[in-house]
């Protein structure tokens, strides 16, 4: 009868830890970032020289971090990333009814001269922890309409 009194405690005993630890696991895999950049393939028109512009850099998802936007390779002599864009820790869904996702990032650049022709910069969102990137495509004509 002693034997089976332990063999039961120690069952007991066994599952009651086997439930702590899977309930202990289950705060720590939910407080996960998962956010993607959604800047879609953009294209902006630059006529010809020097221009100030912006392409958005919309962020979905949930994060924990900050989250910076920038942009690279950018086409053109003294052309330059304006600075960085930071989407503070939130959430961001799509409009069920629509699909539309409210932008909550941008990149801002200044461009340089460069010959009349397609170039394609890349625009960047980082938590410090993963990046993704997108790209831009930066058209240099004498008229954009």
């Amino acid at each position: 009868m002693k034997t089976s009194r332990r063999g039961a405690g120690l069952l007991l005993g066994l599952s009651s830890a086997l439930t702590l630890s899977l309930l202990g696991a289950s705060p720590a895999s939910a407080s996960t970032s998962t956010w993607t950049l959604e800047a879609e393939g953009q294209e902006i028109c630059v006529r010809g020289g020097f221009s100030w512009t912006y392409a958005l850099a919309p962020v979905s998802g949930s994060w924990s971090d900050t989250i910076r936007t920038g942009i690279r390779d950018l086409p053109g002599k003294d052309s330059a990333d304006l600075g960085r864009y930071t989407i503070p820790p939130g959430t961001n869904e799509r409009d069920p009814a629509d699909g539309s996702l409210t932008v909550n990032g941008y990149v801002f650049m200044s461009l340089g001269l460069a010959p009349l022709g397609e170039y394609t910069a890349e625009i960047y969102a980082t938590d410090g922890k993963r990046t993704e990137t997108d790209s831009l495509k930066i058209v240099y004509k004498e008229k954009c309409w």
